[in-house]
């Protein structure tokens, strides 16, 4: 097991459907630590920054518009494995085929509006949290998790 940390994006669906405290208290009930949460509008240069593995992909306008017309609640969570064990609490991408009793399983609608982003690895964690968060923006909890959250 590795103490990692992630981004998770409640996207404007889960905003505006009253699901960002739901998808909060997921995270929170699994046991991982927030370390930084802001409700913000998404600038259109931090949505480029942010999707841009899908730059010149048809849907990546439409990803830049959806993620900047509605604010959003972003969320810095830290824990052990959390990369992998966020990513399992939301589900498949497919609201379709997500597994009941994950987020997107119980409260998404469409692959396009599937309420919530986790980060899928540690390298894009990193490059996330920093497109979203200054550092100053994150608390330390060095009383959960001793030198791990001083050392970043």
């Amino acid at each position: 097991m590795a103490l990692e940390r992630t981004l998770i994006l409640a996207k404007a669906d889960a905003v505006v459907r009253g699901l960002a405290g739901e998808i909060l208290a997921r995270f929170e009930r699994r046991g991982y630590t927030i370390l930084g949460l802001k409700l913000m509008h998404v600038t259109p240069e931090q949505a480029k920054r942010h999707y841009a593995e899908h730059e010149g992909k048809p849907f990546f306008e439409g990803l830049v518009a959806y993620i900047t017309g509605s604010p959003i609640v972003a969320m810095v969570i830290v824990g052990e494995d959390v990369i992998e064990g966020c990513r399992a609490t939301i589900g498949a991408t497919n609201p379709i085929k997500a597994t009941p009793g994950t987020i997107r399983g119980d409260y998404g609608q469409t692959i396009g509006r599937n309420l919530v982003h986790g980060s899928d690895s540690a390298a894009s964690a990193e490059r996330e949290v920093a497109i979203f968060f200054r550092d100053d923006e994150l608390f330390p909890c060095a009383n959960v998790l001793g030198d791990w959250v001083a050392a970043k």
